[in-house]
Order: C-alpha cells, then structure tokens, then sequence
C-alpha cells in the first residue's frame, strides 16, 4: 500500500477527491497525514475520515529555508512514499525538494508547459487561449517545470471568466491526480524513470 502526505493551504478539493477515492477498499493508496502551511479548511475532510493533521505556519519562520526544514521534520514522522501537494500556495525550497525528490507531485491548472505559475487560469484567459487544460507534474526546483505525468486539454469557451474556467478544470486536475497515485502505487507508473526522462 502506497502511503501519501497530502500538503494544502486552502479548501483541499484535490485532497477531498483524494480521501473519497482511498477510501474504496480496491484503492492501492493510503492517505496517511495531512499538513498545511496556514490554518487551511481542507483540514476538515481529513478530520472527518479521521486522518492525522499537523501545522508549519509560514509566517512563524524568518526564511523559507526554515519553514521548509520544519515542514521536512514533520513529514519525516510520517516517512510517505508520496508528497502531494494539493493547492499548497508556497514554492518548497530547493533542499526539501531534492531530500524527497521525485516523490512530490504537484497538479496545475493549465497544459504545462503553458501558463505555469500562479494564475495559469488568468493568464490563459489574458493570452486569448482557445483551449488550456490540467497537468501533474513531478516537482522540482523551478516553477512548475518539472516532468509532466499526466496532462489533459480543456477548451475555453466563449464568455468564461477565470472562476468558470478554473471550475472546468478542476476535475479534470482530480481525476488526473487520483490516476497518477493509482498508477504510482501499482507500479505502472515509476516516478524516478519519469524524473529521468528528457
């Protein structure tokens, strides 16, 4: 049984669709702990399925590299096989990253290598994008740069502002996420081989 850290900051939908999908017997994947980087409501779907929770404010830290060791101490309680980072809204630093790379994924809303960042559903609407889409991708040091795992288009249509889009999105970025952990934990899918390959 595969075993996943899940790391948020805001309401976890991608953490939600996690939970309810590990919750069915035939799911290779165990959601072990849940952490965040701020008090997150995504907190409440790991209490109601009864999941460990734990804390590494942001703003309690001087640097990021502190937060990042503090954030690397409690994760190593836990010792997961995956990192998934479901809306976490910090950029890890470097040493955390290579302590546990290529074992963090991340989703992101757009087809990467497109519209990486911050408002990848912004700026795709601000580009004039007739379509755009969702990714997951391996994390690495940069800024959603890493190897691409799994990515599907989503077209943009006629009148959608950035909240319609990005609710389009989101399940399609759910369904790519939960594939990919599925496919990690059986084995199809062997992230040290996608890390690798150019």
């Amino acid at each position: 049984m595969l075993t996943v850290a899940v790391l948020i900051s805001g309401g976890g939908s991608n953490l939600r669709a996690l939970l309810d999908a590990a919750a069915d017997a035939s799911f290779p994947a165990e959601i072990v702990v849940v952490g965040a980087d701020r008090e997150a409501d995504g907190f409440a779907h790991a209490e109601e399925y009864g999941i460990p929770t734990f804390l590494v404010p942001w703003e309690q830290f001087a640097t990021r590299e502190e937060w990042g060791a503090e954030l690397g101490a409690q994760l190593s309680v836990w010792r997961p096989d995956l990192i998934v980072l479901s809306g976490l809204m910090r950029l890890l630093p470097a040493s955390l990253v290579e302590e546990w790379a290529p074992r963090i994924i991340n989703t992101h809303p757009a087809y990467l290598p497109e519209f990486p960042g911050a408002h990848g559903v912004r700026d795709a609407l601000a580009a004039g994008a007739v379509q755009t889409g969702a990714s997951v991708i391996v994390v690495d040091t940069g800024v959603d740069t890493g190897p691409i795992l799994a990515q599907e288009r989503v077209p943009v249509l006629e009148g959608d502002d950035e909240h319609s889009l990005h609710e389009r999105i989101k399940p399609v970025e759910r369904r790519l996420l939960i594939d990919v952990v599925r496919r990690v934990a059986t084995g199809e899918l062997d992230l040290a081989t996608a890390a690798n390959t150019p």
